[in-house]
């Protein structure tokens, strides 16, 4: 079941179909049976729905079905109620910076069906990590989120199933596509309003891209890094940022000029190992052209981890973006259902 459907959710529905192949070869067979949205309504079909289908309704400006949502208990008691191998619901709705809320909501109906839950919600990692992390192992489910950072560069899962032992010191990063993009054009010359103009037409950058020029997606991101890589307990409210603004443009232009580049980065360090505080900041730094996170241009990121006993490991993305996002999700949903299959 997927609970949101907006530019990532569709074009996660579309993967599914271009890489059935991929998930054929290990004996998946994915079925979506509901979508439930906040402005284009509600399908459910336990058959299985048209899901791209679905998806090119709501792109043309169609709703799906009914008006109103079915209510968390409903969308729960579908779910319960599917004599499937595995259940999953899919979390994809927007961002709430002040609470994580609905997402943390949807997250926990999830586990109540017990359903496996996959999000590319970056809220229910920065506001309650250790509380869903918790719910999930006692329901013997997962909860998976990589596409919450890094446009689905496998961040979390490189920790979790590469490196057995290691310690997460620390983390720096370039984590938010949009100010990433914005400020890179603004080195060129490029006026601040048209480069955010590109960046909301590609749907990278939401009608009110408040969240990412204001550091607060940025945030939330290192708040979800921190929780999960440093055992932290943080949230977005939590981290110190800085913005974005027109008049960047001239501290771009000035850092260029001295053969270095302002980027906007993402910080988390462990204070104490015995407490387990951090520090955690997003801020405007002027980085030497030999810091790798400077060559970090456009639609990229980048992520350095500070490790013991790897010393410090850079994970860099040339090209972020929806499809990437998307691919987080199916990346994810093999991992549950393999998950699941152990479990049975």
């Amino acid at each position: 079941m997927l609970v949101g459907f907006g530019n990532v959710g569709r074009q996660f529905v579309h993967l599914l179909d271009e890489l059935s192949p991929a998930l054929a070869a290990r004996g998946i067979e994915p079925r979506v049976v509901g979508i439930v949205t906040r402005r284009h309504g509600a399908l459910f079909d336990e058959a299985g729905l048209d899901a791209v289908a679905a998806a090119r309704r709501v792109s043309g400006g169609s709703v799906l079905g009914s008006a109103a949502p079915p209510s968390l208990p409903d969308l729960v008691g579908r779910l319960r109620s599917q004599r499937v191998e595995t259940r999953v619901l899919v979390e994809t709705t927007t961002l709430d910076i002040r609470f994580g809320e609905p997402a943390i909501s949807h997250v926990r109906a999830g586990f109540a069906a017990g359903a496996h839950v996959i999000t590319a919600n970056k809220g229910p990692v920065a506001f309650a990590y250790r509380a869903l992390a918790r719910e999930a192992a006692a329901a013997g489910v997962s909860f998976l989120f990589e596409g919450a950072v890094m446009d689905g560069i496998p961040v979390f899962n490189l920790v979790r199933e590469t490196l057995p032992g290691v310690t997460v010191r620390g983390i720096r990063g370039i984590v938010n596509t949009t100010t990433n993009f914005l400020l890179s054009a603004m080195e060129r010359g490029e006026a601040y309003a048209d480069a955010l103009a590109r960046m909301q037409a590609e749907g990278i950058a939401e009608a009110d891209p408040s969240l990412d020029v204001d550091g607060w997606d940025a945030a939330a991101k290192t708040a979800a890094l921190a929780n999960v890589l440093l055992d932290a307990n943080i949230d977005p409210t939590r981290v110190r940022r800085e913005a974005v603004v027109p008049d960047t443009a001239g501290r771009a232009r000035a850092a260029l000029g001295q053969g270095r580049r302002l980027k906007l980065v993402a910080t988390a360090r462990r204070r104490d190992e015995g407490t387990g505080e951090v520090d955690a900041y997003v801020q405007l730094e002027e980085l030497a052209a030999s810091d790798p996170l400077a060559a970090t241009g456009g639609h990229g990121n980048a992520l350095e981890l500070d490790t013991w006993p790897l010393g410090r490991v850079v994970i860099t993305q040339r090209d972020g973006g929806l499809e990437q996002t998307a691919y987080a999700l199916f990346s994810d949903l093999i991992t549950a259902v393999t998950r699941g299959r152990g479990r049975s």
